[in-house]
């Protein structure tokens, strides 16, 4: 297994839409494994693909940052299916550094995708992982948690945005 680097604001593949996964294939399970290992390199919560700068449906989500493997959710092309409630929580991102701001979200959430060996899975889920869960079902929709803020919201943090963006095309 390999950590992957995970790309910052501003690189174009963070607000493309991704591809759907047709075949479960020895990429696809590498790529999942390497996402679980990054996530919990970095330390994080949750990953998707397009953060590793793979335009794919996939994603995992490990509240416990790897400490049980029994708390590891990896998903291929999940899809939020009911939402209800609403909490207004801090949010960050792996691909955002150094920005928490709070985001409306589902209190809780009901999402169906398929795991790596093909098999359907129905995730009901509130508060923390209802969280997550849509903030990677966000990524693979090309939208990021800043994207939920409001204008004035976004114009007070364009000075760190524009640093985030420089960063990254310096290293």
């Amino acid at each position: 297994m390999a950590v992957l680097e995970i790309i910052k604001y501003g690189h174009p593949t963070l607000i493309k839409k991704a591809v759907p996964i047709k075949n479960i294939d020895d990429r696809v399970i590498a790529l999942a494994q390497n996402m679980a290992q990054t996530m919990k390199a970095a330390p994080g919560i949750g990953l998707a693909a397009p953060q590793v700068n793979q335009s794919l449906r996939l994603i995992t989500v490990d509240l416990s940052i790897g400490k049980n493997e029994k708390d590891l959710f990896i998903l291929i092309n999940p899809e939020i299916v009911s939402q209800e409630g609403e909490l207004i929580e801090f949010e960050g991102c792996l691909s955002v550094p150094e920005i928490q701001e709070k985001v409306i979200r589902p209190s809780q959430i009901i999402v169906k995708g398929i795991d790596l060996q093909g098999k359907e899975k129905i995730i009901e889920a509130k508060d923390l992982l209802a969280r997550v869960l849509c903030h990677e079902i966000d990524h693979i929709n090309g939208r990021l948690f800043i994207d939920r803020l409001s204008p004035l919201k976004r114009s007070l943090i364009r000075k760190k945005l524009k640093k985030i963006m420089e960063k990254s095309r310096i290293s």
